[in-house]
């Protein structure tokens, strides 16, 4: 159940982009058909002749979304994502949708930032595009199942439908193609919000310098590397063959994986970028909190994605006063804890006397080593005294829990953003 729940939700999450282009009629034409930059262009020229249409915005943002989810789909395949070579048994639907280049390009470390780069500044294109939209009345209601993003750059662009399709009967996957969301306001929020997550991940990965990582491990995700040890590339590298029942454990493959753990620590390359991953933090909070004086304010009820209380959602999902109430708690404690007002509990020494400043391992970055972090001592330079955060108070928890149901709360909370 909780399975369907996420697959649900994730094509929701496509849709909304896509939901959020119809305000442009032009925008779910282009959606569509998988014709995303033409999309684009098409939209930044209606808003050249018309800059108060947020619902052409709105739609810009959504297709600018779906942009840099393509992009980075079509970098991974030109260099070679071992889709099918790292495992034996994958999936046909997975082969379909992700297909292993057969000629792939050789991928150093240094175009492996640029990968992410690009990533990181498709995001900051859509973030910026839907945080410009002001109408608190635009609507973009979208079929999310019919649009189209070409994840290999190939001329074959997958649809929402059949990415679900997989996994439903033929007469879900037709309920699938007619889904339609009307996207609203706070829609534009939610989606605004996702893009600074993944944004915030991004500059992380770019802060850090994992050159020895790449050099010791990309074999295995990557088919052509170029690294200072090719015979890394030599023999087997399927992760379904570390116990070979013919020639006994696959000493080569155990060793790549045991260096890959052992590599979990990072010098910083570029430490102001934390600060950057810092801000696209704060700015997500900012976005969830906005996201739900919209929902909240909304009177009609039609095809809602996320529904206030006295709505009912695609998802038939029923969401309480209590739920928002709890949910608008946890936002605003987690808005203190970025800000450096309350602390994360530290688990060693006396409890309740020291706490972790997290905006401070953001803002004095070191060296990030996640074995130390666990043990404790990478904590030192950022534990002082101060307010816990209400994240170590058990009753908070058990609000959560009655409110949300037991093991039901992070699932909604992907949800709800």
């Amino acid at each position: 159940m909780r399975s369907r729940f996420l697959l649900t939700v994730f094509a929701g999450t496509l849709l909304l982009s896509t939901h959020l282009v119809s305000a442009a009629p032009l925008a779910e034409e282009y959606l569509k058909t998988g014709q995303l930059s033409e999309g684009a262009t098409a939209l930044q020229a209606q808003l050249k002749k018309n800059p108060d249409d947020d619902q052409a915005r709105f739609g810009l943002g959504v297709i600018q979304f779906f942009q840099s989810l393509e992009h980075l789909g079509n970098n991974l395949y030109q260099y070679g994502l071992r889709t099918e070579r790292a495992f034996g048994g994958m999936p046909g639907e997975i082969r379909e949708v992700l297909p292993q280049n057969p000629a792939p390009k050789t991928l150093s470390y240094t175009e492996t930032r640029k990968i992410i780069q690009t990533w990181v500044n498709d995001l900051n294109a859509a973030e910026q595009t839907l945080s410009a939209v002001k109408d608190s009345d635009v609507k973009l209601p979208l079929h999310v199942g019919l649009i189209k993003v070409d994840l290999t750059g190939t001329g074959k662009p997958i649809d929402a439908g059949f990415l679900l399709g997989g996994f439903n009967t033929p007469e879900e996957q037709q309920q699938v193609a007619a889904f339609v969301l009307d996207f609203d306001r706070g829609d534009a929020d939610w989606l605004a919000g996702y893009c600074n997550f993944l944004c915030a991940w991004g500059e992380v990965l770019l802060a850090v310098d994992g050159e020895e990582m790449f050099n010791c491990t990309s074999h295995l995700f990557f088919e052509k590397v170029d690294t200072p040890y090719p015979f890394l590339m030599d023999g087997t590298r399927r992760f379904d063959t570390v116990y070979n029942p013919a020639t006994g454990v696959n000493r080569p493959l155990v060793s790549d994986i045991l260096a890959f753990i052992h590599l979990w620590r990072f010098e910083l390359k570029e430490p102001e970028r934390m600060k950057a991953a810092l801000a696209h933090l704060e700015d997500m909070q900012r976005h969830a909190k906005s996201m739900w004086k919209y929902y909240l304010a909304e009177t009609d009820n039609e095809n809602e994605w996320i529904p206030n209380p006295n709505q009912t959602g695609v998802l038939e999902i029923k969401v309480t006063q209590e739920m928002v109430d709890t949910w608008l708690v946890v936002l605003d404690e987690a808005g203190e804890v970025l800000q450096g007002k309350k602390l994360i509990p530290f688990w060693r020494g006396q409890p309740g006397v020291k706490g972790v400043n997290l905006r401070r391992v953001f803002t004095e970055p070191r060296k990030i080593d996640p074995f130390l972090w666990f043990q404790g001592t990478a904590a030192a330079p950022y534990l002082e005294k101060g307010t816990i955060t209400d994240f170590a108070n058990p009753e908070l928890w058990r609000r959560i829990n009655q409110t949300f149901g037991r093991n039901r709360f992070f699932t909604l909370a992907f949800w709800f953003n």
